[in-house]
């Protein structure tokens, strides 16, 4: 069943109708000289301006594409909200193989298209997306961040993502063992690529044994390279999450990591990782609890990178920036404990304390 403009009807009710959706707005993107089509959504500008990546995929339909910038943007606003940070949420999807369709023309094209925006939104990278990317855009648009620093940005985005990964991860250890060393501690990364490769580095360091995959040969070469001892590879996701002895389980790669078929065969204790959007679908979060595995909730742990981001619009400062990302660990704690508190999953204590901050936004901007 479709709209009258051919969209399909489930997309449409989830913007309008649906818990999940709720967007402000939705902009859908062509240019056909350069190739370029693409989704921005904001979902919410309740704490200022949405502030998001671009993610570059290869999607099976342009339904797919909307839907995955809906669900990006909003779980951008609770991050946003969970960080600290004056911003709301957005994201932007530009559909396509960006190993293939990705060229600067269609990258100054997109650039055109965020600026058209006014500002509501501003752009970072994300998947498929990178800080040379970002510098081609920023030609075109001045709400661009993630720019090289040569170009007055920050930089990789992902060094702080993994940074707070970690922190949540010490959080986790914190709350379930009472201390927050990994020292020993068996972690597993589905992912190592642009953030799991520096959270590899910081759990090496503290002494944690790692158990890694990637669908790329090469990603995984990279760190078997650089860690020759306490590492350890596995073909794949499905075998990684099954591993014994597995302390905690770190999704970095795409979401929809926990669904009902890996939940029921998780090995973790603790499941903390960079990818967004790890929860299928509402409802695994109480599986995972009803199962005694520890979830941190994912927009609260990987909030590092947009955290950097944001700083940039103000005149970048890495030590600024790492202190502020050095406080997830205690967001993480303090999560667990309204939890608890509460008698409901990490991921719904989360919610309502990024769903309060908002709302406290809107009835002081609605009073002034």
């Amino acid at each position: 069943m479709t709209d009258v403009t051919g969209a399909p009807a489930d997309v449409l009710h989830t913007l309008f109708h649906s818990d999940q959706g709720g967007h402000e707005q939705v902009v859908l993107c062509q240019d056909r000289a350069s190739g370029l089509k693409a989704v921005i959504a904001i979902h919410s500008t309740a704490l200022g301006p949405a502030l998001g990546g671009t993610r570059f995929y290869p999607y099976a339909t342009e339904a797919e594409a909307v839907a995955d910038a809906l669900n990006l943007a909003r779980g951008m606003s609770y991050k946003n909200a969970m960080a600290g940070l004056d911003h709301g949420g957005g994201k932007a999807v530009i559909i396509g193989d960006p190993e293939r369709d990705k060229t600067e023309e269609l990258l100054l094209a997109y650039g055109r298209m965020v600026a058209s925006l006014g500002g509501r939104y501003v752009t970072a990278c994300d998947v498929g997306t990178y800080v040379a990317d970002m510098d081609v855009v920023a030609r075109e648009c001045r709400w661009t961040t993630g720019r090289s620093p040569e170009n007055g940005g920050a930089g990789d985005s992902s060094v702080l993502t993994a940074f707070g990964v970690y922190q949540g991860m010490r959080a986790s250890a914190q709350h379930l063992w009472g201390d927050p060393s990994l020292r020993g501690r068996r972690v597993g990364i589905a992912g190592v690529g642009k953030v799991g490769h520096h959270l590899v580095r910081h759990l090496r360091d503290e002494g944690a044994e790692v158990v890694i995959t990637d669908v790329r040969a090469d990603a995984v070469r990279r760190i078997l390279d650089e860690h020759p001892e306490g590492v350890t590879a596995v073909a794949d996701t499905e075998a990684l999450i099954r591993v014994e002895g597995l302390d905690v389980y770190a999704p970095c790669a795409l979401g929809g990591a926990l669904n009902d078929l890996t939940v029921p065969v998780l090995t973790a204790k603790v499941v903390c990782g960079a990818a967004n959007n790890q929860l299928a679908h509402p409802g695994v979060e109480k599986d995972l609890a009803d199962r005694g595995i520890l979830y941190a909730p994912d927009y609260v742990v990987n909030a590092g990178g947009v955290i950097q981001v944001a700083d940039e619009l103000h005149g970048f400062d890495f030590d600024r920036c790492k202190a502020k990302a050095s406080k997830i660990f205690d967001t993480t704690l303090a999560i667990f404990a309204r939890a608890k508190e509460d008698g409901i999953p990490p991921a719904a204590a989360a919610d309502r304390i990024a769903e309060q901050r908002m709302a406290d936004a809107r009835a002081n901007r609605a009073a002034r």
